[in-house]
């Protein structure tokens, strides 16, 4: 009993040894397709190690996440540029040897304040691609990770190609040898997009979204895919910037030979900084953008509900946003002013654009060019609400000249379509456009998606590249709310304004002539008041003298000059 006692004991201690490194502050242990939560801290690297890796597994993948700290991966505690991976969303390949079954593997921060991670290593087998394994352009010898960079317009992920995959003993097939469905040219790579809830900035719910989107049945059962890549293709794809709305993208490479894939490590981003002192994630809005946002949704609502009965209001509304909109987009390509400066010089520019519109109006009474006005209104936003579609991803939209004929056609078949029955088209666009300003004035306070049915436009016009973005938004709960809330402003307007006018003149009479047969009225009738109001000279000498009595010194009461006898 004496040996066998010996044993037993030696067995615990090193089970209890295994143990206390397990929880020790300088060394990790992960189990194959587990997800562990940790933190990481900045004076030293933390060991890291996965026993037990079973025969079959070909190589692994290990990636880390944390919101947006960065944190660095390495196969060696002495950091390496073409062994080591740094930033919110990185990870490393272990393509394993024969018998192996240990991998290790170090963890570091630079951040002076605590990381919080969540990580995973990824079994695959042989069968199965390798991604990043053909990677020519980044630093690792395989790169399995998404490169993402993003600016107000679009957000652009690249990433390496893949490798078709081998077994543990055998050589890596040659990446650039052939072009046939032998080599790597036969994959085909999913890209696919996941939309985190909206106006939700925890780290918690980042890292527990992240692990939906990292092994392939939870991606295609979880994301959407937004475009499929062949293998001569670029592996590069651009989305439409979204700031403030979390959004993770991986891709998934497809071996159709086999019928196997893989997933590369995802990635995620807000489109905008947690960090920086100006446009940080948690606020958004700038100041300058809520005070006009807020006047312009006022002036909305009016238009919505009464928008025909105070016909010149309308026209000055029509005329704001027709020179605004293009006086912005001008100043923002031709200068480098900044956002707020632009904003009050777009104000400026709408006002003088709505007067000059009511002025045309008041002089000549041109009703034709009045309701183009609003028409080419109505019809820019049915145009956009066209692109927020499926439709506007097509490939053949990607071309700015299909693009802009197609949208300017659309534009001008509405009032072409509406010439009949002028009235209907002004109370329509009363009622649709007025109340869409409501949707832009919630957007600068908390985020919507329908604001982009216009924003998107916008974009597409300042910047050239937008062009090839793929236009692609979340549509969850707060967007239903305040689609509904739109939807009940603007039915009311219209209802209100069609039942109101029902029975009165379709549109007001001209006012230029209005004012000259009342002028002519005023001369020839003599039993008019007006008839005989003083020139305009004499009443202004008249008003200069009443303004000189305010400022003459009163005389004094009681006599001053003696009595003559």
């Amino acid at each position: 009993m004496g040996p066998l006692r010996a044993l037993v004991l030696a067995v615990l201690a090193v089970q209890c040894t295994e143990a206390a490194a397990g929880s020790s502050p300088g060394f990790l242990e992960f189990s194959v397709g587990k997800f562990t939560y940790f933190e990481l801290n900045r004076p030293f690297p933390v060991e890291a190690a996965l026993h037990q890796i079973s025969s079959n597994v070909t190589f692994l993948i290990f990636q880390i996440h944390s919101q947006y700290q960065n944190t660095t991966v390495s196969f060696t505690k002495t950091l390496l540029p073409n062994a080591s991976e740094t930033g919110n969303d990185g990870g490393l390949v272990f393509t394993l040897r024969p018998e192996q079954t240990v991998c290790t593997w170090y963890l570091g921060t630079e951040d002076t304040k605590p990381v919080k991670n969540v990580a995973i290593p990824l079994p695959y087998s042989e069968g199965d691609p390798i991604p990043g394994g053909c990677n020519l352009e980044f630093d690792l010898d395989i790169d399995p990770n998404i490169y993402l960079d993003y600016n107000f317009f679009e957000t652009t992920i690249k990433f390496a190609p893949a490798n078709l995959g081998y077994a543990r003993d055998e050589e890596p097939p040659s990446c650039d040898v052939g072009t046939g469905q032998d080599f790597r040219w036969r994959l085909q790579y999913d890209v696919y997009q996941y939309f985190l809830p909206e106006n939700d900035l925890t780290e918690a719910a980042l890292l527990w979204h992240l692990q939906r989107m990292a092994q392939v049945p939870q991606v295609k059962a979880s994301a959407v895919k937004v475009i499929t890549l062949t293998g001569n293709e670029k592996t590069t794809v651009s989305f439409s910037s979204l700031p403030g709305q979390g959004v993770i993208y991986n891709v998934i490479v497809w071996d159709p030979a086999l019928n196997t894939s893989a997933a590369y490590i995802p990635v995620h981003t807000y489109a905008c900084s947690f960090e920086s002192a100006e446009g940080n994630c948690a606020s958004l809005g700038r100041l300058s953008t809520k005070v006009f946002s807020t006047l312009f949704a006022l002036l909305g609502l009016f238009i919505c509900f009464f928008g025909h009965r105070f016909w010149k209001t309308e026209l000055f509304f029509i005329g704001f946003i027709f020179l605004g909109f293009f006086f912005y987009i001008l100043i923002t390509r031709l200068t480098s002013l900044k956002y707020d400066v632009r904003l009050v010089l777009t104000a400026v520019a709408g006002s003088a654009g709505g007067v000059l519109l009511v002025a045309a109006w008041w002089r000549f009474g041109t009703l034709l060019l009045c309701m183009l006005c609003v028409g080419l209104v109505l019809g820019f936003f049915i145009a956009s609400g066209a692109f927020f579609t499926p439709l506007g991803n097509l490939k053949v939209f990607h071309d700015d000249g299909v693009f802009w004929v197609t949208f300017s056609c659309i534009a001008l078949l509405i009032p072409v379509v509406f010439m009949g029955c002028l009235r209907i088209l002004n109370i329509l666009t009363c009622g649709v456009v007025g109340s869409y300003s409501v949707v832009l004035a919630v957007d600068s306070y908390m985020y919507t998606s329908l604001s982009y049915i216009t924003l998107n436009v916008l974009r597409r016009a300042l910047n050239t590249d937008f062009r090839r973005a793929y236009l692609s938004v979340p549509f969850q709960t707060n967007d239903f709310i305040i689609l509904t809330v739109w939807g009940m402003l603007a039915v009311s307007g219209i209802t209100l304004q069609i039942r109101r006018e029902r029975g009165q003149p379709p549109f007001p009479p001209h006012p230029y002539k209005l004012w000259k047969q009342e002028r002519e009225r005023r001369v020839t009738n003599i039993l008019d008041p007006s008839y005989h109001t003083p020139p305009l000279r004499e009443r202004l000498y008249g008003r200069l003298t009443q303004i000189k009595e305010l400022f003459r010194k009163g005389q004094p009461a009681g006599e001053r000059t003696p009595l003559l006898l």
